[in-house]
């Protein structure tokens, strides 16, 4: 099209150079000039057309390129903010999978705190109620975060409660979720758990620990004790016999299991809050009730990291409560359990 149109610009031009200059500085007729003087006005117009042309494709393709980014960031953030809608419900599934309310026996009071580092974490804890006078105690951590860590755990909180009961023992708990995790589990997955039967009768507590942090038991001479016999982590030694213990709590007692979001909480200097740091606060709170406890000490872990937190945190407390007669017990017990059923709807 240029080259077409090429004499003809030429022509138009020269014809407007003669009308604006005349033909006084022109060197003959205007046909003789336009015959003769052609190549460098035809040689600029040419370089013109070429330069415009050039100029019209680059600029229709950064804008075909803008609008193709323009749509590309619309469904980026489209995308984005569906999955940003999925978990937040994934977080509230999450948070109706843990207990509403925490189950509670007479001489006991057992409170429990949870933050996830992400939406959705991998951090388990369950009380399950057994009998009137017992509670099965659960606490896990599965490897790794975000949502594949909260399927994980939803599978293990219901392989859980599907096994507990009065008449099972934390071992054998311990074998059956095992075997089932072993047959499940990635090779790359595992998972960590405590499992205790507390008898509120007997104030003792019946307990197995598959790899998970040791609970530290507090008592109230100041002495701490470690729960961690038991096992392996769940999900990779299929066939893993896991060893029992029980434990005497005596009024006074505090008993803390928590996951390792809280001991490995990370200071500016990338010191780690630890054990120490938490037995530290758990001194410093020591007068306070198992409520307010509970709330100091996640306190402590978010003032040390800053509340960057790396991992999920989770935090059970059971306080052992002073001596009660037995006929005490058994009107305490009813009552707690009219309690919990009026919260369910239930009446007897």
């Amino acid at each position: 099209m240029e080259l077409l149109l090429l004499p003809v610009i030429v022509a138009i031009s020269t014809a407007i150079g003669f009308l604006l200059l005349g033909p006084s500085h022109m060197s003959g007729p205007f046909w003789e000039y336009l015959a003769d003087d052609w190549k460098i006005p035809a040689c600029m117009t040419f370089l013109f057309g070429i330069g415009y042309a050039f100029y019209r494709e680059t600029e229709e393709r950064l804008q075909c390129r803008n609008r193709d980014l323009q749509s590309a960031v619309e469904r980026e953030v489209a995308g984005r903010e569906l999955q940003a809608q999925d978990l937040e419900r994934a977080r509230e599934i999450q948070q109706t999978l843990l207990p509403k309310e925490i189950a509670q026996v007479p001489g006991f009071e057992v409170v429990a705190a949870w933050q996830p580092a992400r939406l959705v974490g991998g951090d388990y804890y369950d009380v399950i109620r057994l009998s009137d006078s017992a509670l099965g105690i659960c606490i896990a951590d599965v490897v790794g975060k975000g949502v594949s860590a909260a399927l994980l755990m939803a599978n293990v909180q219901a392989t859980v409660r599907a096994y507990a009961s009065e008449a099972a023992s934390p071992s054998w708990l311990c074998t059956r979720v095992n075997e089932i995790l072993c047959s499940n589990l990635a090779d790359d997955k595992f998972v960590t758990l405590f499992y205790g039967v507390l008898d509120a009768r007997h104030r003792v507590l019946h307990y197995t620990n598959a790899g998970h942090l040791p609970p530290l038991l507090v008592r109230s001479s100041g002495a701490v004790e470690r729960l961690s016999a038991g096992g392996a982590v769940l999900g990779v030694l299929p066939g893993w016999k896991f060893e029992e213990a029980t434990v005497h709590l005596e009024p006074g007692v505090r008993l803390f299991l928590y996951t390792d979001g809280i001991t490995e909480a990370t200071g500016p200097d990338e010191e780690e809050f630890g054990e120490v740091g938490l037995l530290a606060a758990v001194h410093t709170g020591s007068a306070l009730v198992s409520s307010d406890l509970k709330t100091h000490l996640l306190a402590a872990v978010n003032a040390f990291c800053n509340s960057q937190l790396q991992d999920d945190a989770t935090l059970l407390v059971i306080a052992a409560q002073a001596q009660e007669s037995e006929k005490h017990i058994e009107a305490k017990s009813s009552e707690i359990l009219d309690h919990e059923s009026a919260s369910r709807g239930i009446t007897h």
